[in-house]
């Protein structure tokens, strides 16, 4: 095949085709889903803590267990894709969570269950409802640590490289529209049903999805709504090697994480991961908290200031997508256009630190600042996401991103230890100023510590063709 034929076909204009971007329009809503459900317990955070006695180290706490059990999750759930494959590994993963978004609204049922089990057996007993949410949130976190290595797996299939990082701004800026949403919808629902409605009804959206992705979802050599055209288009600019066919009734060859932790592509893709999650993972978490304790900022307030924030990190995620192939179209390889792009969109995320020091002008001050720098990791990390599919072979890019979000789930519980220590020392002492200020300040220069290690360990593109 001349592979040319579908890169003319598609300047020309229709003949390709567009499915691939259907796909894409899955993934978003995927990820839109899965950032609603993450979301709802950090907004109903101030009004739950007063409800049940939480300091800033208990909801850290349950923050962490989150965060940990999804980084665990991370590195199983790469494997479990690249071995049952995109749409089954879809369906299991938002079965689970969509079952551990609904197990909150029984949190406290479950956490009398637990306490009762575990004074039976002489173990130390958890605060009810600190137990009920620990156990909801370790559930979320094995659905939801399928969602991205499923997706970049499926943009690899789908999508060319050149499309990839655009593909993966756009399903990306899904966690965006979810947090968009979230504060919208879950005040709503809490304020007319109760808190636990909020779980349920959003929880449930899950279910919707997956029928609708059953429906649609096909491999692309077996996708009949798919044209030879456009599958052609989308193989344009591979390598042979990794879709290289194996021998008749050969079993294909399993890569085992030793060998992948052998490349520096893995451990640079890792240590980005691991630097930079835990911002977006603060962010998420201890926005609402951070506006309560600063501004007295509480239910309906926060709404119209985290919907300009997280507005503005959509702008981020698809910008970025795109800005890599700035370079690419001037001779750039996929992996050093990308490494240019993202050294420029790490520099962005020094603007946090004038959040505190200016914060006293007005609550948006602090709320535009932190929208560019959460803006800017959006824009990363949908690129970090994409180097990986830009040098492994397509049987292991969803190993390579469950190693790596394993590394961001570990580097999101650090930071929100840190940040429950920190915020109940400095309350404490009365200067929950300064606890901000330091969060901040390691928020805004984790992006340029992270490029640095990653440019060191790959200083240019080399693609893998020995797995």
């Amino acid at each position: 095949m001349n592979l040319s034929e579908p890169i003319k076909a598609h300047r020309v204009g229709q003949a390709v085709g567009n499915y691939r971007w259907t796909i894409c329009a899955m993934l978003f809503f995927a990820t839109t889903v899965n950032y609603l459900d993450r979301q709802v317990l950090s907004l109903l955070a101030p009004q739950l803590s007063t409800q049940f006695g939480w300091s800033n180290t208990d909801y850290a706490n349950i923050a962490a267990v989150f965060q940990f059990v999804y980084a665990i999750s991370m590195l199983f759930a790469g494997r479990f894709v690249d071995k049952i494959g995109t749409k089954a590994a879809y369906v299991i993963a938002i079965a689970i969570w969509s079952t551990g978004a609904v197990m909150h609204a029984f949190s406290v049922p479950m956490g009398e269950g637990i306490a009762a089990i575990s004074g039976a057996i002489g173990l130390a007993v958890i605060p009810v409802s600190i137990a009920g949410f620990m156990l909801s949130r370790a559930v979320l976190a094995v659905g939801e640590a399928g969602n991205f290595p499923i997706a970049i797996k499926a943009t690899a299939e789908y999508f060319p490289k050149k499309e990839r990082s655009l593909a993966t701004g756009i399903f990306n800026s899904g966690a965006n529209v979810g947090a968009i949403l979230a504060p919208i919808c879950v005040p709503l629902i809490a304020g007319l049903w109760g808190w636990e409605a909020s779980f349920i009804v959003i929880g449930m959206l899950g279910f919707v999805w997956v029928a609708v992705w059953i429906g649609l979802y096909q491999k692309p050599e077996e996708q009949k709504r798919l044209s030879a055209e456009e599958l052609a288009y989308i193989r344009s600019d591979q390598t042979v090697q990794p879709f290289a066919q194996a021998p008749a009734g050969a079993t294909p060859k399993k890569v085992s994480w030793f060998k992948l932790l052998t490349y520096r592509q893995t451990w640079a893709f890792a240590f980005g991961k691991f630097m930079t999650d835990g911002v977006w993972w603060f962010f998420l978490f201890w926005l609402p908290t951070y506006l309560a304790a600063q501004y007295g900022m509480k239910g309906a307030d926060i709404v119209m200031p985290l919907a300009v924030l997280y507005s503005m990190t959509m702008v981020g995620s698809i910008g970025g997508g795109w800005f890599p192939s700035y370079f690419m179209a001037r001779g750039d390889a996929p992996y050093d256009g990308r490494m240019k792009a993202m050294l420029v969109i790490a520099l962005f995320p020094l603007v946090v630190l004038l959040a505190q020091p200016l914060g006293y002008i007005s609550f948006w001050v602090p709320v535009l600042l932190i929208g560019v720098g959460a803006s800017a990791h959006q824009a990363w990390s949908c690129n970090i996401f994409t180097t990986v599919s830009d040098m492994f072979p397509q049987k292991t890019v969803a190993s390579v991103v469950g190693i790596g979000g394993m590394a961001g789930g570990l580097g999101g519980v650090v930071m929100t230890k840190i940040g429950g220590w920190v915020f109940d020392y400095y309350k404490s002492i009365n200067d929950i100023h300064t606890g901000y200020m330091i969060m901040f300040a390691i928020c805004a220069l984790a992006y340029l510590v992270a490029w640095s290690v990653m440019k060191t360990l790959v200083p240019r593109h080399k693609e893998i063709t020995d797995l």
